[in-house]
């Protein structure tokens, strides 16, 4: 097994390394939230196999790539990736496409990813797969670059705090102080409830619902109405990565429709209308904060519960200049 293991690897670098030098690229497939109907893995395996190297990569973005595709055949391979576009964009999420044999039109809004969500996991708040193909409407088609992650709790296990645009699912949690029996459940697993009967310091709530999973007597309860949170400006780089601050709070699935039809506008308006690949970090900085939110937040009612950042202090990881490390004597 480990030989079979190594050579796909080999293989697999090999491919790489010489698909520039045969006129080879890869396409791959937008799969919002990273689900699909299981009978599209065949049509994957048919393309790569008929037209590519015959391998497939899972991208960190939770796509299916299928490297060593000809350009000469890029035509039959966009007419085969028509049960891609024609169920996921168009059925699922709702996308108007012209031709559903000509391919993506447009790889500037990146796959969205999505961790699996309160469909799976009990710490979840929120549907992430769901939110994940009812936002693709504004990520594609796009020319503009923007990474956006979906995270169902704030343990955050699929990286939001890392993209451009981070959503965490949070919940308002309700407390009924008659089924509380003051075990201290609760207490052990939030450091925002005090001891005693359980009193929660609201200004510390992140709203995990950590003391709804803790709690035997269902005290603690999730508000059903849906609210999120939004980690603003993170990127993975060489030269100046950094994590996503803070942009909003406990706003509902509307504020952020509104908040990412404006944050494109903003995009066009500081490329001049062209799609520059460029973390929406970058354009912040350029804009600055303030800028920013006055433009990406005109027009957009707030729901009652919203707390915006008055202020965003960005830290950088400039590891580029080996900072704070030296050699040890």
């Amino acid at each position: 097994m480990s030989l079979d293991i190594d050579i796909i690897k080999a293989r697999a670098k090999n491919e790489y390394r010489l698909s520039k030098v045969r006129g080879e690229a890869m396409i791959s497939v937008r799969i919002p939230g990273g689900i699909m109907p299981a009978h599209l893995l065949a049509v994957a395996q048919q393309i790569a196999e008929q037209y590519g190297n015959g391998l497939i990569h899972l991208t960190t973005r939770q796509k299916l790539a299928m490297p060593g595709i000809k350009y000469q055949d890029m035509d039959k391979v966009n007419a085969a990736l028509e049960p891609f576009i024609k169920e996921i964009e168009v059925e699922t999420c709702g996308i108007e496409v012209e031709d559903t044999t000509a391919g993506y039109q447009t790889i500037g809004g990146r796959n969205i990813v999505a961790c699996q969500g309160n469909t799976i996991c009990q710490k979840g708040n929120i549907d992430c797969t769901g939110l994940a193909q009812r936002m693709e409407k504004h990520l594609y088609p796009n020319p503009y670059h923007l990474k956006m992650v979906i995270a169902g709790c704030p343990n955050d296990c699929a990286k939001a705090n890392m993209a451009d645009f981070g959503i965490l699912g949070i919940a308002k949690i309700h407390f009924n102080a008659e089924r509380c029996i003051g075990c201290g459940a609760c207490i052990k697993a939030c450091i925002a409830i005090k001891h005693g009967k359980a009193v929660k310091e609201e200004s510390k709530c992140i709203g995990c619902g950590e003391c709804v999973l803790a709690c035997p007597t269902l005290a603690w309860q999730r508000d059903p109405k849906q609210l999120y949170m939004v980690k603003l400006g993170g990127r993975t780089s060489k030269k100046t990565p950094r994590t996503g601050k803070l942009f909003l709070n406990w706003v509902t699935e509307e504020v952020l429709h509104a908040v990412i039809k404006n944050l494109f506008e903003f995009e066009t308006e500081m490329l001049d209308g062209k799609p520059i690949y460029l973390h929406m970090g970058h354009l912040i900085d350029r804009a600055g904060y303030h800028k920013f939110k006055e433009r990406v937040l005109r027009g957009v009612t707030l729901n009652p519960e919203a707390m915006v950042a008055d202020r965003i202090f960005w830290a950088e990881d400039q590891y580029v200049a080996n900072m704070h490390v030296k050699a040890v004597p």
